[in-house]
């Protein structure tokens, strides 16, 4: 019984082994690829890994990375909170994650902002309400990114860059507020503008009409 039970122990350790094995060798090429800015072949390699081992911390986070290279915002920002879901010891690794998913959130609207232009431009000449359709996103980015740098600054206060993206990002975002502010009171005083016009338009009388009610006034006079 003792040794079966010990066979199935050395077995089970070796399956162990030979997965650590893959793991490290697609950990190498992914590296390598990436180096090379072959950055869908360094994909499919971390995604071996991580096929071989789940929890593996560095195929997690350099998996993100490519996919911020290949422009998959959605999937990198996805992939750095596996990663942080992973990654719960070291302080500085934590911060690269949630400052690299500031960076993501931060070109994801940079993106956006490309996409609405081409869509306006798209639909120039269209029903104004076909516009209307396209809704902007519940969530902003730009608000995200800025959250996400603060999380990297709480772990990580000396991250310079991390701070010098921060205060960019809550430039553009007061910008942001202020040109709100003034597209409100632009609207308010066109409100004004509409509603004194009409006003101006109600009080006018059209001179040719009273002309013929005062004659035809006159008329009726005369024959009583």
């Amino acid at each position: 019984m003792k040794k079966i039970l010990f066979i199935t122990l050395s077995i089970i350790f070796s399956i162990g082994l030979s997965a650590q094995k893959d793991v490290r060798k697609a950990l190498r090429s992914g590296n390598n690829a990436y180096k090379e800015q072959l950055y869908g072949t360094a994909e499919a390699e971390y995604n071996k890994a991580l096929e071989k081992n789940a929890s593996s911390k560095e195929a997690s986070f350099n998996l993100a990375n490519t996919y911020y290279r290949q422009q998959k915002w959605d999937d990198a920002i996805k992939e750095y909170q596996h990663f942080l879901t992973l990654e719960n010891e070291d302080p500085k690794k934590m911060s690269s994650a949630w400052s690299n998913m500031g960076n993501t959130f931060l070109k994801k609207k940079a993106n956006q902002k490309n996409e609405m232009q081409g869509m306006m431009q798209a639909q120039a000449g269209q029903n104004p309400q076909d516009g209307q359709q396209n809704a902007a996103p519940k969530e902003d980015p730009l608000q995200l990114s800025m959250e996400a740098y603060k999380n990297a600054l709480r772990l990580n206060p000396e991250d310079d860059e991390t701070r010098y993206n921060l205060a960019v990002v809550q430039k553009m975002l007061k910008d942001k507020e202020d040109q709100n502010k003034d597209n409100k009171q632009d609207n308010k005083q066109d409100q004004k503008d509409d509603q004194k016009k009409d006003q101006n338009q109600d009080q006018k009388q059209d001179p040719k009409k009273d002309d013929k009610q005062e004659q035809k006034q006159d008329q009726q006079q005369q024959q009583n």
